[in-house]
């Protein structure tokens, strides 16, 4: 839990930076033939098979943005994240950690702005497991489908998205949230 109000904290100073940094104006399109780079910090809420075995998921991502017309734009998001294993009560006394899971999503998607700021977004790829969850040392690779919402600012974008993992008969995902700091290229 010490971890959590540590990553809580460091997020609301994240958060409290931006702001005071930026004059908050919203951006109701994304400019034509135009190129941004946002770089992200994302948390999440593992769901599926994986929440059995982790109660928290953090990484960072980065995400190239090409407007395709003043509305919408296409995304290409690549990072990492990292799902936290549980620590589980032995019957004579202690405590066991699990082993965590990384994942790299290498994603594809478009982005649509609807109004004042807000959009809606999706996003298809594969998501690439960095340890095996097996004993015989494989390591799968996911389909990722991932619907999500969110604000934008002039550099602050705030997302919140489902990402589903699916393949290899282990289904899982994250209920997650992106904050993310844009600049133009």
């Amino acid at each position: 839990m010490k971890k959590l109000s540590k990553v809580i904290a460091v997020a609301s100073f994240a958060v409290a930076s931006l702001f005071a940094a930026n004059t908050v104006s919203a951006q109701s399109t994304t400019p034509a033939n135009a190129w941004r780079l946002g770089v992200g910090i994302e948390a999440g809420v593992p769901t599926g098979d994986i929440k059995d075995g982790s109660n928290f998921a953090l990484g960072g991502t980065a995400r190239l943005q090409y407007g395709i017309n003043n509305n919408t734009a296409f995304t290409l998001t690549s990072g990492y994240y990292n799902f936290f294993a549980k620590s589980y009560d032995l019957p004579g006394g202690g405590s066991i950690k699990g082993e965590d899971l990384g994942m790299i999503p290498v994603k594809a998607g478009i982005k649509a702005y609807v109004g004042s700021g807000f959009y809606v977004g999706g996003e298809v790829g594969a998501g690439f497991e960095t340890k095996s969850r097996y004993v015989n040392g494989d390591k799968d690779t996911k389909l990722i489908l991932s619907p999500g919402v969110g604000y934008s600012w002039t550099n602050v974008d705030l997302g919140v998205r489902y990402e589903n993992f699916s393949g290899q008969n282990n289904n899982y995902g994250m209920v997650a949230a992106r904050l993310a700091y844009g600049f133009k290229l």
